[in-house]
């Protein structure tokens, strides 16, 4: 499924969507970024509720489809400047992150 047709069927809150069209394989929730680096997939939605300037970072070297920021998490407007300037779909759910993943299961 793709990002754009993810966000829409969850009413995930949009920050970036750079690459809607970016095709989404698998999910991965995790929050400590060092575990993420080396577990996450190409093409995964990365679902945490970290908020920090490395989350895009790692977004990126781990190169995900998408970013969720769980649980209506407040991110400040630096990061979704440089998540859009490195081209991360970065979007915000309301839900806690297991019931995200059990949402996006049923599309991806």
């Amino acid at each position: 499924m793709k990002v754009e047709e993810l966000c829409r069927e969850l009413e995930l809150e949009v920050l970036t969507m750079p690459d809607p069209d970016r095709e989404i394989f698998g999910g991965y929730i995790g929050d400590l970024l060092s575990w993420v680096m080396g577990r996450a997939k190409c093409d995964n939605l990365w679902i945490t509720i970290m908020t920090n300037i490395n989350v895009i970072a790692v977004a990126s070297l781990s190169d995900v489809a998408a970013v969720v920021i769980a649980e209506g998490a407040e991110i400040n407007h630096e990061i979704i400047v440089r998540a859009e300037a490195q081209g991360i779909n970065l979007l915000r759910s309301k839900l806690p992150a297991y019931e995200t993943a059990l949402a996006a299961s049923k599309f991806i």
